[in-house]
């Protein structure tokens, strides 16, 4: 059995993706949680905060949760970066390390401004994010729905800590939904 078989057949009742995706996050042995204050990420931020075995790490920027991870890694850790699209602009100058470092790193990023978004100061980066982070090596996966979220997280976390990659998942606004503006 897989590790996201485990995941998914734990409970008797399925349990919500979020929840999902931290116990898949665990099961990869994902021991850093890296974030900026986030509504989306709520679910895994306050897991984190609570399970002892974890360190959760709030960020002031979420450049600085380039750096944590990369310190996690050479430190024999794995961890991930919770952020928010507007958020990924903040990181890449720092990006830069990861790919000259060719280190494994991992990023949940909640996407904004883009299906029903209301608000138009979200529209700049939320179109940026792939782009962005493609072009600074980062391969891009995206979560549409639910029945995708575990899966694409679970393809993620083989990418990156067994294949050495730079993998972001955007979880999009179709997974999250559209914040009230």
């Amino acid at each position: 059995m897989t590790q996201l078989d485990e995941v998914t057949t734990r409970a008797a009742r399925p349990l919500p993706w979020q929840e999902q995706s931290y116990q898949l996050l665990r099961a990869h042995d994902v021991s850093i949680f890296g974030y900026v204050p986030d509504a989306g990420h709520s679910v895994l931020i306050n897991r984190s905060i609570e399970d002892p075995a974890v360190q959760a790490v709030s960020l002031t920027t979420e450049q600085e949760g380039i750096g944590l991870l990369t310190g996690a890694h050479l430190g024999g850790k794995r961890g991930v970066l919770l952020m928010q699209s507007s958020g990924v602009g903040n990181c890449i100058n720092q990006l830069s390390l990861v790919r000259h470092g060719r280190f494994p790193f991992l990023t949940l990023v909640t996407m904004r401004g883009t299906y029903g978004e209301g608000n138009p100061w979200q529209y700049a980066m939320g179109q940026a994010v792939r782009p962005v982070l493609e072009a600074m090596g980062v391969i891009v996966l995206a979560a549409e729905k639910e029945e995708d979220a575990i899966p694409t997280i679970d393809a993620a976390l083989t990418m990156s800590f067994k294949a050495g990659n730079a993998v972001a998942v955007l979880l999009t606004q179709r997974l999250i939904g559209a914040k009230e503006f």
